[in-house]
């Protein structure tokens, strides 16, 4: 069998096109984590997961030392022992755990990330205005470029997001449908008055208004809400998944690869939401261009929604030589498609590097 010979961990700094605001942080870049390997057959491969101060415990220099830790044992491994090793850790950095499991998949060849046919897959796309006046230009600009699925960010103001909501429906007249978020940001009571005052016309779900640990809260709000509820951070198992299906008025769960620590596993996931009664959303908004290439290609049998990965159209550059084709609101992949990272690029959106063989660490 094969062993990994070399590993080359980076840390990317990916400048945004406009910033991009949160209830709990605004980027104006994205930092991801990308570890390419090599085995001494000379067979490579790459993966990298976006670690987001804020939405977890999880922080990047403890994804940092994770990965550090790991990719030091991995040299020499046979991958399948490294990708073990690794997930026997999974909770100590969900993130970092993804990052370089997914990477050992790519170098395997996973089935999953081999595109048969062409297929193309719906992105969702941010309303960004918020002042009355200005909605309905922005509006107008994203359904001419092809957008049918609009994010709504609220979790700030009660009154204040709901009459933003209000105008957004007004300015799509129908021509698409809303998924509100709140990313964690309102109080049971915030929470259960904001859903229980909306109007349902064109809203597909409402995402997350509490606490990831409060379920009872996010509960409650479900139990009033006008539109049904999807539940995202507390999301990572199947046994989380299996809880959120037996919540009265939790329609959706949304599901992240880097929270799910591979291909393989996020599949079993999407699955398993469809099976205990709830439609599944897919994908990590904070990704690159890498991160959405894997999470599209389990999207193409997985979902029948517009997915959620859709930061690499944020950042200013891509990573891909061949870059991910879109057009008209969606991913294209076409059959066979395979990405090269382009180097250049690469290297100058590198922050930090670090190299592993077997020589040591440099």
């Amino acid at each position: 069998m094969a062993t990994i010979r070399k590993i080359t961990l980076r840390r990317l700094h990916l400048p945004l096109i406009r910033p991009y605001r949160l209830s709990y942080r605004t980027f104006e870049t994205f930092e991801p984590f990308l570890v390419e390997v090599e085995d001494d057959e000379g067979r490579t491969g790459f993966a990298d997961a976006h670690i987001s101060p804020g939405s977890s415990s999880e922080t990047r220099q403890d994804g940092w030392a994770f990965l550090d830790r790991h990719l030091r044992a991995a040299i020499g491994a046979e991958p399948a022992e490294a990708i073990a090793a690794t997930l026997a850790e999974f909770e100590q950095s969900k993130v970092a755990s993804t990052a370089l499991v997914t990477a050992l998949e790519h170098l395997g060849r996973d089935p999953l990330l081999t595109i048969s046919e062409t297929i193309a897959l719906p992105l969702l796309t941010p309303v960004n205005e918020t002042e009355e006046g200005k909605i309905g230009a922005e509006v107008e600009s994203w359904l001419a470029q092809g957008f049918r699925t609009f994010k709504v960010k609220v979790g700030k103001d009660v009154d204040a997001d709901l009459s933003r909501v209000r105008w957004i429906q007004d300015a799509v007249q129908g021509r698409a449908s809303l998924r509100l978020d709140a990313n964690r940001a309102y109080s049971r009571e915030q929470g259960m008055r904001f859903a229980a005052a909306l109007n349902p016309e064109g809203i597909e779900l409402f995402e997350q208004p509490c606490d990831a640990d409060d379920w009872d809260a996010n509960g409650a709000v479900a139990g009033v809400s006008t539109v049904p509820l999807m539940l995202d951070e507390p999301i990572c198992s199947l046994a989380d998944i299996e809880r959120a299906g037996a919540m009265p008025g939790v329609g959706f769960c949304k599901l992240k690869l880097k929270r799910f620590g591979g291909l393989g596993r996020l599949k079993d996931g999407l699955d398993a939401v469809r099976a205990h009664g709830m439609e599944p959303v897919l994908g990590d908004g904070l990704g690159s261009e890498i991160h959405a290439w894997m999470e599209a290609c389990v999207a193409r049998t997985t979902i029948r929604n517009a997915g959620e990965f859709n930061g690499f159209i944020k950042a200013k550059e891509r990573i891909f030589e061949n870059p991910l084709q879109f057009a008209n609101g969606a991913i294209d992949l076409a059959a066979g498609y395979s990405p090269r990272l382009n180097r250049e690029t690469l290297n100058r959106m590198t922050a930090e590097r670090v190299d592993y063989t077997s020589q040591g660490r440099t």
